[in-house]
């Protein structure tokens, strides 16, 4: 260290007093090490090292079966077999720290070596602005915006609430775990514009080492502007680092052709040689594009692509760098997934795939997308993959709590039912086995942290409400047990209960949303088909669907709005609000139909039939699987919404079944704002 008595005894007479260091001794401490050293406010060299197991939502093994191709799959041993074995491409949704962390520490990193590691990493990460998760909804001619979540919205507002520092140590673990998992021969790509291009470089520096940065691309691209005091800003940047020397790089995979001038002689001009046979060979294979690329355009210009995702990238942009950074069958990833452009053209160009993204619609949309680039390629006649939507579900809250308590589980225990109970506004009572609070006359039960609520649970509580003659609960869950019926529920309110149950949103794990009461619960939806059994097979058809999802609050916004209109969710309707000029207020309800509501569903015709095993490792460092006491959702027909088809089909085609006996049918339904309802078919064939 570069310090003198004086130096050493005034620091720690700083430290002694709790003041803060000059920055002239913090870089004193560490002149030995570096002639450079990058410091912000906040940094930490240490990253997660938290290895979670996955849990899997989806399997989507084919797009779905076609009226003339169920006769023929008959035959076959194995019916919903994938295209291509092996690797199963993977959609996840969390927050991707604890991904990447999941990954780089946990089971799956045995899998990701066995495919030769990550060769390549592409990220779009929001830029100084933050992202936001809040989309729109067309319905009625009119626009509805779905707010971002409190969790999505807690995620970046922390990223940026300190300012740049707190984005560059977001940026810079997930940075060091995604360096962790980049093979010896692999590279990244960073994409992002003006705002932190300079200091993303110094990070990408910091990590990877200078001598590792690759190019700095400036993508360009044109149009309209108003700019009058500064220069229009008309490119993103690319900052391309490897992992080492080793890199892949294939050049001829993304010639382009050579512009000839029109001139006498524009060969020569171009090149300054007048040796036709030499020019004629290096037109026909054209050149390597410049680190400035002028030649794609943006979303813009290309409708046909256009998912309705705000930060989309266009494919041409994916194909250049998949193509000169990769080689088929290699697998890539992309951690900031948005709309999927990533794994879409990675499908198509052959590559195997890894994207997970923090929102909701982010992933509903890139799922819908990707069964889309399968349809297409089987269409076609050409081989894909099978993916999977993995999220780590009951695990991450596990981790949360964990984190909030030292892991002390009867602190724990009492904190969790603590926290849901005041972010619901209901106060704790004691004294009673299956009830934890009371709201406005309801008694609370708080559902547990880790599994579903189940029917024989919510019979526990009727038992005892029904012995305290209660007639009111509401009963809270983050999961609740497949199956559980419209039904069943009206049952336990015939004899003498009323049962609600609503979803605990993952928000509740935010302080400032409980204390300023922004935390919504509302309860579970619940949709109705109609089974049509004809010897072997079956027909499952929609019938209805109630949701009483809920973001705003009509009366408060009422009162608060100037004249004109505002379009509002709240109980499960989307509403046209407007005001006038005289204070006179009209509704207009825009959900006409239960349809209107509908933006994806799918069937499992044999749900149950595989279990779902989750890969952990032991306190040896040992990988086990173990049955999670789930099982796997295989997505075998399905029918959704996009900009170019709009409408549903609400009848599937006839499933034929091998076997006579009892099977269980999964019927899934995802709702326009992204959230998840399932129902369970008992059937006879």
């Amino acid at each position: 260290m570069n310090l003198n008595e004086n130096d050493k005894n005034r620091i720690i007479e700083l430290i002694k007093a709790g003041e803060k260091l000059p920055k002239e001794y913090i870089y004193k401490l560490f002149a030995d090490e570096e002639d450079v050293f990058l410091f912000w406010n906040g940094r930490k060299e240490d990253t997660t090292n938290i290895a979670l197991p996955f849990h899997s939502i989806e399997h989507i093994d084919e797009p779905r079966k076609e009226k003339d191709k169920v006769q023929a799959s008959m035959f076959e041993t194995d019916f919903r077999g994938r295209q291509l074995k092996g690797w199963t491409n993977k959609l996840i949704w969390g927050d991707n720290k604890l991904i990447l962390s999941s990954l780089a520490n946990g089971p799956m990193r045995a899998e990701i070596e066995k495919e030769g590691g990550l060769k390549l990493i592409y990220i779009d990460p929001p830029f100084a602005v933050g992202a936001d998760f809040g989309f729109n909804i067309e319905i009625g001619g009119e626009t509805a915006e779905k707010k971002q979540s409190i969790i999505e919205e807690i995620a970046y507002r922390d990223t940026w609430g300190k300012g740049i520092s707190s984005y560059l140590s977001m940026m810079y673990e997930r940075l060091k775990l995604m360096y962790n998992l980049l093979a010896e021969d692999g590279s990244i790509y960073v994409h992002c514009d003006w705002r932190v291009v300079s200091q993303l470089r110094l990070l990408l520096n910091d990590i990877f080492g200078s001598e590792n940065f690759i190019n700095h691309i400036a993508y360009c691209y044109t149009g309209p502007t108003n700019q009058k005091r500064n220069f229009p800003r008309k490119h993103d940047h690319i900052l391309l680092f490897g992992k080492g020397d080793k890199r892949i790089f294939n050049p001829d995979e993304i010639r382009v052709p050579f512009v000839k001038s029109t001139k006498t002689g524009g060969k020569t001009a171009l090149t300054g040689r007048k040796d036709d046979a030499f020019l004629d060979a290096l037109d026909e294979k054209g050149k390597i594009i410049e680190d400035w690329w002028t030649d794609i355009p943006d979303l813009g210009k290309v409708h046909s692509e256009d998912v309705n995702y705000p930060t989309q990238k266009v494919t041409k942009l994916l194909e250049r760098i998949i193509k000169a950074s990769s080689n088929e069958g290699d697998l890539i990833a992309d951690f900031f997934c948005g709309s999927g452009t990533t794994a879409a053209v990675a499908e198509k160009l052959g590559r195997k795939w890894i994207t997970t993204d923090l929102g909701r619609f982010s992933v509903h949309t890139a799922r819908k997308r990707l069964i889309g680039v399968q349809r297409e390629l089987q269409e076609s006649g050409k081989d894909f993959r099978a993916f999977e939507l993995l999220n780590l579900g009951k695990y991450e809250r596990q981790f949360f709590m964990d984190d909030l308590t030292n892991g002390k589980r009867k602190a724990k225990e009492d904190l969790y039912v603590d926290l849901i109970l005041e972010a619901y506004k209901a106060k704790r009572i004691d004294g009673h086995a299956t009830l934890h609070g009371s709201k406005a006359g309801r008694f609370v039960h708080v559902g547990p942290l880790d599994v579903p609520v189940t029917q024989s649970r919510l019979m526990d509580i009727f038992e005892e409400c029904r012995t305290k003659l209660y007639t009111h609960v509401d009963v809270l869950g983050f999961e609740f047990e497949m199956g559980l019926t419209p039904q069943f529920i009206q049952e336990l309110k015939e004899k003498g209960v009323s049962v609600t149950l609503k979803y605990i949103p993952k928000d509740v794990f935010d302080k400032r949303a409980v204390e300023k009461g922004q935390v919504k619960f509302f309860d579970v939806a619940y949709l109705n088909t109609k089974e049509k059994v004809k010897g072997k097979s079956i027909t499952i058809e929609l019938t209805d669907f109630v949701t009483h999802y809920t973001q705003d609050d009509i009366e408060e916004l009422q009162q608060s709005m100037r004249a004109g209109s505002k379009v509002v969710i709240e109980d499960g309707q989307i509403f046209k609000i407007e005001k006038d000029k005289n204070g006179i207020i009209t509704r207009t309800v825009l959900t006409k139909n239960w349809f209107d509501w509908i933006d994806y569903w799918a069937i499992d015709f044999n749900y149950e039939d595989k279990k779902e095993i989750i890969k952990v490792k032991n306190d040896k460092g040992e990988t086990e699987e173990k049955w999670s006491g789930n099982y796997l959702f295989e997505n075998e027909w399905q029918s959704f919404r996009t900009k170019k088809t709009p409408t549903l089909e609400f009848s599937s085609i006839a499933h034929e079944y091998k076997k006579t006996g009892k099977y269980k049918v999964m019927v899934k339904v995802v709702d326009i704002l992204g959230i998840d309802t399932s129902k369970i078919i008992e059937v006879n064939i």
